[in-house]
């Protein structure tokens, strides 16, 4: 069979089977009287496993050395094919999310492009300084896609970067919740509490709905940051996570603040003055808990809390009577005494 008839068969050029015959790779098996080459069967079935190589990523120099070496093991030709593809493809996918990331951007010439691609390349920077510089300078120049921050929100381990990158979320709007809900089902707990923390933040409508769904979460810390920041926004879900962390001791200053700004509303001031008040009859708590409870029960306001701090002034725990005693003095003196209202005995401190 002529070169030419070989190329139309097998979908390779006759430049190309020349190219394979100067490399060694095929040989024609003769020549014709005029000096055409002749290939036969075996060399066809040669050109089809060059072929059949190359489509696994193979160079030519290597296919060389596979026909070469009668002894040559393809394993570690493989494993090196699937290292090298596996590279090619992240490689092309982050190209793909830069497109995508840029494209989202709307740039309106190429100035923004180049602005975008900056701002982009900042944040992945290995400097702390130049990734809190892009997130507090996004938005200005050019808008950074919301994809991109809240994936460098999720991955930042530098606090200060951390509060830029949750702050330039805050201004993103909407679009920011559906993001940050992923990482909140994260297997790595940090990803989940920097997930939690910028939808504490976030002005996004979508925020809330999660914040609620996070304090039925299994993790401590994203239950706790979540009652938090659901406390402030009047949220009265978070109240039993609010106590729990005042009884467990782990943010409990945050979490009785959270509490007194709650109980401005009446009904809630009794709601919460109760739950402080089982929990400090529960058998289970403590003595350090049953001090932060009685200090807790004085930031809310209403009749309910002052007896029950009146009440504790005779607690058998000498110090919460003491605490409690100390406690309700301080609050009489916020407002005029009314006739009748019994003087608090003056606390008496151990030397």
């Amino acid at each position: 069979m002529l070169i030419g008839e070989v190329a139309r068969r097998s979908g390779v050029s006759a430049r190309m089977l020349r190219h394979y015959e100067s490399l060694g790779l095929v040989r024609p098996s003769g020549r014709t009287g005029s000096g055409y080459r002749e290939y036969d069967a075996q060399d066809i079935q040669r050109i089809f496993q060059i072929e059949s190589l190359r489509s696994l990523g193979l160079s030519l120099r290597e296919i060389g050395r596979v026909f070469d070496d009668p002894g040559f093991t393809p394993s570690a030709l493989v494993d090196g094919l699937v290292r090298r593809t596996r590279e090619r493809i992240a490689a092309e996918t982050e190209l793909l999310t830069r497109l995508r990331r840029i494209d989202a951007a709307d740039p309106a010439g190429w100035e923004d492009v180049l602005q975008v691609v900056a701002l982009l390349q900042a944040l992945g920077s290995q400097s702390p300084d130049t990734r809190q510089r892009a997130a507090l300078s996004s938005g200005d120049a050019a808008p950074v896609p919301v994809d991109a921050l809240v994936e460098a929100a999720l991955g930042e381990t530098d606090p200060n970067v951390a509060g830029a990158l949750r702050w330039a979320l805050a201004r993103s709007g909407e679009g920011v919740a559906a993001l940050l809900a992923e990482g909140l089902g994260s297997p790595v707990p940090a990803v989940r509490e920097r997930a939690v923390l910028a939808l504490a933040e976030s002005e996004d409508g979508g925020a809330a709905e999660l914040l609620r769904d996070a304090l039925r979460s299994t993790d401590d810390t994203v239950r706790r940051h979540a009652a938090l920041a659901l406390g402030t926004r009047g949220e009265t879900a978070a109240v039993p996570t609010l106590v729990d962390m005042i009884v467990d001791g782990r943010n409990d200053t945050d979490a009785a603040d959270a509490l007194g700004a709650l109980a401005a509303v009446a009904a809630t001031a009794d709601r919460i003055a109760a739950l402080l008040l089982d929990r400090l009859d529960h058998a289970d708590t403590g003595a350090p808990a049953r001090g932060r409870l009685t200090q807790a029960l004085a930031g809310l306001p209403g009749p309910r809390a002052t007896d029950a701090l009146a009440d504790l002034t005779h607690d058998a725990d000498r110090a919460v009577a003491l605490t409690a005693t100390y406690l309700l003095r301080l609050r009489k003196s916020e407002r005029p005494t009314a006739e009748g209202d019994p003087e608090p005995p003056a606390p008496r401190f151990r030397r």
